[in-house]
């Protein structure tokens, strides 16, 4: 299959092909000269080896900062967990857990924010992702939760939050 780069600036006029049968991705010159290649499992393993703010930044409408916070997750049947984040944003956060739960989970959230911890918020959440098991050592497991329903007052201090957070990691 072979597809044109179309908007990718710098590179418009180039084409990708991408071979089934040998698991190979090439790239083609305007002219139609081939100019490389890689292999799906090349592909495969910078996808898996970059972080979660790289990998799912596509599909976030809001940015994420990296911050352990505690919270309380209660699953549809009633079951209470409480854990830490590993990561906010005003869409969601990442739950850290050893038995995270399937991805469409319904669930109600509770947290309080470094800056105002008498002040607890609440959301209703759905599992968008989970990873079962640690990665590269440094990944713990659990699950990346999306707001589905949270007080846009809540959401404004997380869009906050989160722009100091990465505002200062910037300065470092």
């Amino acid at each position: 299959m072979k597809l044109p780069v179309i908007t990718t600036e710098g590179h418009e006029g180039k084409s990708l092909e991408m071979n089934a049968d040998q698991e190979v991705i090439t790239l083609h010159g305007a002219g139609g000269e081939l100019l490389g290649g890689l292999t799906w499992r090349t592909v495969i393993e910078q996808i898996l080896s970059s972080d979660e703010d790289t990998r799912f930044a596509h599909a976030r409408a809001h940015p994420r900062a990296p911050l352990a916070l505690k919270v309380r997750y209660t699953t549809p049947d009633g079951k209470q967990f409480d854990s830490l984040t590993g990561g906010i944003g005003a869409g969601g956060l990442f739950i850290e857990s050893s038995t995270p739960l399937a991805p469409g989970t319904e669930l109600s959230v509770e947290f309080a924010l470094p800056d105002r911890p008498w002040e607890k918020h609440k959301a209703k959440a759905k599992v968008a992702w989970a990873r079962n098991k640690p990665e590269r050592h440094l990944l713990f497991p659990g699950m990346g939760v999306q707001f589905t329903n949270i007080d846009e007052k809540a959401r404004k201090e997380l869009v906050e939050l989160v722009e100091a957070l990465n505002r200062s990691r910037e300065t470092v």
